[in-house]
């Protein structure tokens, strides 16, 4: 039942006028039939003979249950948009859910305008109906060939996230964002509902969502349908908002109460917003929401073979099969379609009547057609300080130490003064842990819920922060991904081990873009998704053995080449020259690798913007192979990517160079990872003749990587000669250690290093034995000392490059 507290003030019998209300039914009855036409039929789309077997596709997919319900939220929508003049897109969070709003869309004639073979009479609605998840098409989504979307509801949990990602720097934008009752059991949507509490209403646009409770999963009933109407409404409540039912099964009296109460939540949404702009007293308010309980499968079929269908799960996706050997089920189905009246709503020809069409919005107020949901319409550079300005200056190679994310910070704090409106920083608490802090010079952490005096003493709270921290990966790279969708820039940052939270929502976004680079032409670039990962697993040994994880890189590189990018930027000025290039890219997802903590620094900005502009390059400085007066082959490839694998494998070039100083060493760095693969696979790839020529066809190479040692072999698998690739990395061996004892138990410490080039070059054979020796018990030492002491010795430390010249 309907409590009386959250009853609307506009009565639902007075909103619609009988004809209005007749012409907005007739117009959800349009849009249920061609949802059911989508999911069933390839030809006869508008009935004009009795409906046979040849006109049904063989394979029926598709999702009916919340589909009916999804149209009578999107036509709601356009009743508000003309009388109103609203700027409003709508995020469809059900899954499977697209019938619902292709429907919609192509009523108003976007879809059309796009697609012009979906064209408005008999002949295109053919097309439109067979092209539904159907080989070589479209899919059962609301996909990113579907205009006016900003979410796919593949994996369900994002679309309250999306939502008010949206409407951030948007302050005109109201975004109608309907979930499902089965996606809100997801714990990312859970945390999503507290979004209501960043949202700024004198600077950011409003989300108003729309829980659709039809009761059921694919099989199950779902949590929040099952429990009371007042339980519902303090749980809500509780999050912040003022909620509004609308319950019923009626059509008619269903609409009149959704006109109502949608009505009664847009002018409340304008009234807060008027209040905080005009008094510029800001204040968390209770947003509106509304609660729609409907019946799964509303219209459709009330039960099959003597089984529930409507309001219950059998309804979810296909209510009926078998439609070429079972001619009841045929006889069925087409006396369904018929029921939404179809010869009243279109026209001979297959148009929608003139009557219909009129109330749909025009031009850009279409929510198909709103320049939102394409970002890119809207999308403007950043305007971008010159990063050389920042860079860390030095006299020497390797001497220096500086914290490398800190200079990532002061370039930030500057794009964010030259941006006030389009960028904006998110991570979960970590802003400050990951060095980045110095933003706050410009501009705080939002925060609409209550601020106590104390939080004055560094919490950096602000009513207009445009800083958004939240211990929800999930919300703040939803928050952030839409923000990108609707044409702004921006920054995810987060611990390294931790990244694996959104590891499936990295994949929905990477597919996203994949698809719109690749086969949706006429969405604009967007803005591309920069994740920084900080505080890394060869620093985590303070944290032990739960924060050691550098696997998320290895997910990255199972998407497409056309979308993903990884870069290890080994010291703070190529971390400056890589953030430069990411923050100005579009369409990719680039993910950074860079740590927090005091590091050596290696390359002067002029050396480091080349070095990261080949992406992979020979250090010269720490080689001694072109030394003399003829350059020799290498005896060896000491080849580096991370920044601590970088010191330690440097380390262990200068110890060679020590024992051995006629050993010839090559050593090569590694920025951009994704240079190791083969060109054919990855745009940025090395031809094999490139590779060849900086790691030798035939000389062992000494790989030291940041993650897992296996990721290398998996990138240069069509190198020639694979044997002589030997790669150290983390190999799940850690605890409580310190940072060398952690470094030693995966081998990629520098005494480690040197055992190996020795057992790998031939020329030093068992004559370097008293080499491994020494080495053997350096690690031993080591070891005793950080046991003994619980830090590791001075000389490790504070080590330094400690050669001035290249030879």
């Amino acid at each position: 039942m309907v409590q009386a507290s959250i009853q609307p003030t506009i009565s639902p019998s007075s909103i619609l006028s009988e004809n209005e209300l007749h012409l907005i039914d007739a117009y959800w009855r349009a849009c249920n039939y061609l949802a059911v036409g989508m999911i069933y039929l390839r030809d006869n789309p508008l009935l004009k003979e009795p409906l046979k077997a040849e006109h049904i596709k063989y394979r029926l997919l598709g999702h009916w249950g919340a589909s009916p319900a999804l149209s009578f939220s999107y036509i709601h929508c356009n009743r508000l948009i003309k009388k109103y003049d609203l700027d409003m897109i709508f995020v469809a969070g059900p899954g499977h859910g697209a019938p619902g709003v292709l429907g919609p869309v192509y009523l108003e004639g976007t879809y059309t305008e796009i697609y012009t073979d979906k064209s408005e009479d008999a002949e295109g609605m053919q097309r439109f109906f067979k092209q539904f998840s159907f080989p070589g098409f479209i899919g059962s989504h609301v996909t990113p060939e579907t205009p006016g979307s900003i979410h796919e509801g593949g994996e369900l949990g994002y679309s309250v996230s999306h939502a008010y990602g949206a409407v951030l720097d948007n302050p005109d934008l109201i975004v109608t964002c309907v979930v499902g009752d089965g996606e809100a059991e997801t714990g990312p949507l859970a945390t999503a509902w507290h979004s209501n509490k960043f949202i700024n209403p004198a600077r950011d646009g409003a989300v108003l969502p729309i829980l659709n409770l039809n009761g059921y999963k694919i099989a199950n009933p779902t949590i929040l349908a099952r429990i009371s109407p007042e339980e519902l409404d303090y749980l809500f409540r509780g999050y912040g908002y003022t909620p509004y039912f609308v319950e019923g099964r009626d059509p008619a009296e269903m609409h009149q109460k959704m006109a109502a109460v949608m009505e009664e939540c847009v002018l409340k949404i304008q009234e807060i917003q008027q209040e905080a702009r005009i008094s510029g007293k800001i204040e968390r308010p209770r947003w509106p929401m509304i609660v729609l309980r409907t019946p799964k499968g509303w219209t459709g079929p009330s039960e099959v073979d003597g089984k529930k269908v409507e309001d219950f799960w059998r309804s979810h996706q296909v209510p009926m099969g078998g439609m070429h050997d079972n001619s009841e089920h045929l006889r069925r189905l087409e006396a369904w379609m018929r029921s939404y009246r179809p010869e009243e709503v279109f026209d001979q020809t297959g148009a929608l009547i003139p009557e219909l069409k009129a109330l749909a919005p025009t031009g850009n107020r279409r929510m198909g057609s709103n320049p939102h949901a394409n970002g890119g319409l809207l999308r403007q550079a950043l305007k971008m300080p010159d990063f050389r300005d920042y860079a860390i200056q030095m006299e020497q190679h390797g001497t220096e130490e500086f914290e490398n994310t800190k200079v990532l910070g002061l370039l930030m704090r500057d794009i964010m003064r030259d941006n006030p409106n389009n960028f904006r920083l998110m991570g979960p608490d970590e802003t400050a842990s990951n060095r980045l802090q110095d933003v706050y010079q410009v501009t705080k952490k939002v925060w609409m819920a209550d601020i106590y005096p104390e939080d004055e003493d560094g919490t950096e709270l602000s009513r207009d922060g445009r800083v958004m921290e939240m211990l929800s990966e999930h919300t703040l790279q939803g928050w952030l991904e839409a923000y990108l969708l609707t044409g702004r820039h921006g920054l995810f940052h987060t611990y390294e081990a931790f990244a694996h939270v959104v590891d499936s929502m990295f994949n929905q976004h990477a597919k996203w873009l994949d698809i719109c680079r690749n086969h949706v032409p006429w969405r604009r670039s967007v803005s591309s998704l920069n994740i920084l990962l900080s505080s890394l697993v060869w620093r985590q040994d303070h944290n032990g053995f739960s924060h050691q994880d550098p696997g998320y890189v290895d997910l990255v590189t199972n998407k497409s080449p056309d979308v993903v990018r990884v870069y290890f930027p080994p010291d703070a000025n190529c971390l400056l020259s890589v953030a430069d290039h990411c923050f100005r890219s579009v369409d990719y997802i680039n993910v950074i690798i860079s740590d927090k903590q005091k590091h050596l620094q290696y390359l002067p900005m002029k050396e480091a913007i080349a070095h990261c502009t080949k992406g992979i390059g020979i250090w010269d400085w720490a080689s001694n192979d072109d030394c003399g007066t003829e350059p020799d082959q290498p005896d060896v490839v000491m080849a580096c990517c991370g920044d601590i694998p970088t010191m330690e494998s440097l380390a262990a070039t200068a110890i060679l160079r020590e024992e051995f100083p006629e050993l010839k060493v090559r050593f090569v760095n590694v920025v951009d990872l994704f240079r190791l693969v083969s060109e054919g696979e990855h745009p940025h790839g090395l031809s094999d003749w490139d590779f060849n020529s900086l790691f030798t066809s035939d000389k062992p190479v000494l790989f030291n990587f940041h993650g897992y040692p296996w990721l290398i072999h998996k990138l240069v698998y069509r190198r020639a000669n694979q044997d002589r690739i030997h790669v150290r990395g983390y190999k799940e061996e850690g605890n409580i250690n310190t940072p060398l004892e952690l470094a030693i138990n995966n081998q990629v410490d520098r005494f480690n290093l040197v055992i190996d080039v020795i057992n790998r070059v031939p020329k030093l054979g068992s004559a370097a034995a008293h080499v491994k020796e020494r080495m053997k018990n350096k690690i031993i030492d080591c070891l005793a000392y950080a046991h003994e002491h619980g830090r590791d010795q001075d000389e490790i430390v504070h080590w330094q490059w400690p050669y001035s010249t290249d030879c």
